[in-house]
């Protein structure tokens, strides 16, 4: 062969690899709201910084007439390149080519990308959109998951893994965004489920939509395998470019510090009167951490799922930092099973890699009931508990309001490691609420009151139920003003250190970046072992 005819089979193959499954499947894809996937990668990537891998790799399967059609590339790009300036390493399924199905050598192609980001110490972006596995190749491609599936846990807490989901994840391939760190979903675009609607009909006699079954909402909001919902490719990943910007490149680098102009020892005189007069008042918890991060920008995770916890990430000084608070504008801030779940995977990844966490607490409890019960608060609760004591990264916490029983301790409290820990003058710390406990501390101050009014009633006419609840009402306001004032304030948990200081609420920042500051070079670790065991 000439060196012309090399250089034009050379041309040939980069053309064939870049127009996929052809201009009719990528129209129709497009008329779905979809771009195409290297339309995704180019957004994606700082431009021009794209270097593609494996371009001309083919399946290898030649049964069912595969043999016929080989594309180069075989459905999946795969490569590296640049986010704002640093390396990332990317895959992304073509759904135009064999609908973006997962064969033996483009499972190859990730495996040995993974690889190298693993070696290089760099994020890595897998771009879903595919129907799963090649029934076509049968037990070989099943395997390609399984060594997708090894690389993902090997890759858990050294690189970032981050997993898009720009169309169908069907069966096998949900486990690997699964052990991914962040899963970030379309809207009508794209759905995950183990088994489909055709499936479930034909086994349970269920009839559901793919959108109800597994698609973005269902997953953001009830189920809370998805951490973010994007309207289309464009703003998912948008997404995950900014999600980027906040976390280091691996577990051994900090994460990235930008400058900042808003200044750390801003006051906010806001925040001395943003908590209600009244403790059974909500307010919204974000609207306090807007006044004292960076610029008032708090980019949330999880935003839709188990919204009684509040996690994301901001900036302190430039520096990110992860959020960790109690929500009393939804479910009255209280810890359940979802929110515990969802608050513990946030700190762990927080942990892994070196951003520093911070608490805002407002927690009368956990919900009570025998669902929660039944599903295992006990157990699920116990996973924040974990995370939070294993956690090694500078710590704080802000107490605002209430602080009780075991979620007092749960919540990143002075016994767990907890670096610096805050309390605002309208800080409630006991092991139960004041409405609750007088019912068990002034039992006998209760009865005793009754009597005494029974004796001094006036003849002839009975004590009534009313009368004797309008006489225990007001004994029981006094005695929650009594116990509120020797218990359930900061000053009780100050004297004996366990908050290291009572402050004005408007000196927050102030107080948190100086902390931050102090901490910087903090070296801590858990005692040596393989692994804890988490209770999962």
């Amino acid at each position: 062969m000439s060196e012309h005819d090399k250089l034009k089979e050379l041309s040939l193959r980069h053309e064939q690899a870049e127009t996929g499954g052809g201009a009719a499947r990528r129209e129709r894809e497009r008329l779905a709201g979809k771009m195409s996937v290297r339309e995704r990668i180019e957004f994606l990537l700082d431009d021009g910084s794209f270097e593609e891998t494996d371009k001309f790799v083919t399946h290898r399967c030649n049964d069912f007439g595969m043999d016929a059609e080989r594309v180069p590339g075989d459905g999946f790009v795969t490569g590296y390149g640049r986010i704002e300036g640093r390396v990332v390493f990317v895959f992304a399924q073509d759904f135009t080519v064999f609908g973006g199905s997962l064969s033996e050598t483009n499972a190859a192609k990730i495996v040995k990308l993974m690889d190298t980001a693993m070696r290089v110490g760099a994020p890595i972006i897998g771009l879903n959109d595919s129907g799963g596995a090649r029934i076509q190749e049968g037990v070989v491609s099943l395997a390609g998951y399984a060594d997708i599936f090894l690389r993902n846990t090997l890759a858990s807490g050294v690189i970032p893994q981050i997993s898009a989901i720009l169309g169908p994840c069907a069966g096998g391939a949900v486990y690997s965004p699964a052990i991914t760190d962040f899963t970030l979903m379309t809207e009508k675009t794209s759905y995950m489920f183990v088994t489909g609607p055709d499936v479930i009909k034909t086994v349970t006699h269920e009839d559901v939509s793919k959108d109800t079954l597994g698609g973005a909402a269902t997953h953001n909001e009830i189920s809370g395998v998805a951490h973010f919902m994007a309207h289309d490719d464009a703003e998912c990943l948008a997404m995950v470019r900014e999600l980027l910007s906040f976390l280091p490149s691996n577990n051994l680098d900090d994460p990235p510090r930008k400058p900042c102009s808003d200044p750390a020892d801003r006051a906010d005189a806001a925040l001395d009167s943003i908590i209600p007069a009244e403790s059974n008042q909500p307010y919204d918890i974000k609207a306090v951490i807007a006044r004292v991060v960076d610029d008032g920008y708090f980019f949330e995770v999880h935003e839709h799922f188990a919204r009684n916890i509040v996690v994301g990430f901001a900036r302190m000084s430039g520096r990110p930092v992860g959020i960790v608070a109690n929500q009393p504008a939804h479910l009255a801030g209280v810890l359940d099973i979802d929110a515990s779940v969802k608050g513990a995977r946030f700190v762990r990844f927080c942990d892994a890699f070196n951003i520093p966490l911070i608490t805002f607490e407002d927690v009368p409890g956990f919900l009570p009931g025998t669902q929660q019960e039944h599903g295992g608060i006990i157990r699920h609760g116990a996973k924040l508990l974990y995370a939070f004591a294993e956690a090694t990264v500078p710590k704080m916490t802000v107490i605002t309001r209430k602080a009780y029983g075991g979620a007092y301790c749960v919540m990143s409290s002075k016994h767990i490691r907890t670096d610096v820990n805050l309390a605002w003058p309208t800080a409630e710390i006991a092991v139960m609420g004041p409405e609750g406990a007088v019912n068990i501390v002034y039992k006998r101050e209760l009865e005793a009151a009754v009597r005494r009014a029974e004796a001094v009633w006036p003849s002839g006419r009975p004590f009534t139920e009313a009368e004797k609840l309008t006489i225990l009402a007001e004994v029981r306001k006094e005695k929650v003003d009594e116990f509120r004032d020797r218990f359930a304030n900061p000053y009780v948990a100050a004297e004996r250190g366990y908050v290291d200081a009572v402050i004005h609420p408007k000196e927050t920042r102030r107080r948190l970046n100086t902390a931050l500051d102090m901490l910087s070079g903090k070296r801590d670790k858990n005692p040596p072992k393989k692994h804890g065991n988490i209770p999962l």
